[in-house]
């Protein structure tokens, strides 16, 4: 999905992209902007300028990093590292833990981030899932 063009990028200082601010939809609240992170999730309800701003600064990009499941067709959920962002689809790959002695499982899903791609509960038991 290409980004709406009433999208406008939101860049650290070292010029990387953190995310997007937008227009609010006038039943979003009192704000004038929402925050769109890298996966294109809405990250804040209606808010100020600033505030938007604050929030991707804040936000950075570190979530990218974090543990991910990815729902597979026989409805399984395998934990995954995301590889790559872009607004044409987001990359993954199975979390392997380091380990060089098995395949890569690579896959693809759509921007924006899919239901069926989701960050890993805390409480859920880290152990890999070797196919």
């Amino acid at each position: 999905m290409p980004v709406p063009t009433d999208w406008i990028e939101h860049r650290r200082h070292d010029r990387e992209l953190v995310g997007w601010i937008r227009p609010a939809r006038d039943d979003e609240g009192d704000g004038d902007f929402v925050v769109v992170d890298l996966l294109g999730r809405e990250r804040t309800d209606a808010v100020d300028w600033l505030t938007a701003e604050e929030a991707l600064e804040e936000l950075g990009i570190g979530y990218l990093a974090d543990p991910y499941e990815l729902l597979l067709d026989d409805g399984r959920w395998l934990r995954v590292r995301i590889t790559e962002v872009s607004t044409d689809e987001i990359r993954v790959k199975r979390d392997d833990w380091g380990a060089i002695d098995i395949p890569l499982l690579e896959y693809t899903v759509p921007f924006p981030i899919p239901h069926t791609l989701r960050i890993v509960d805390p409480a859920a038991p880290a152990e890999p899932l070797w196919s």
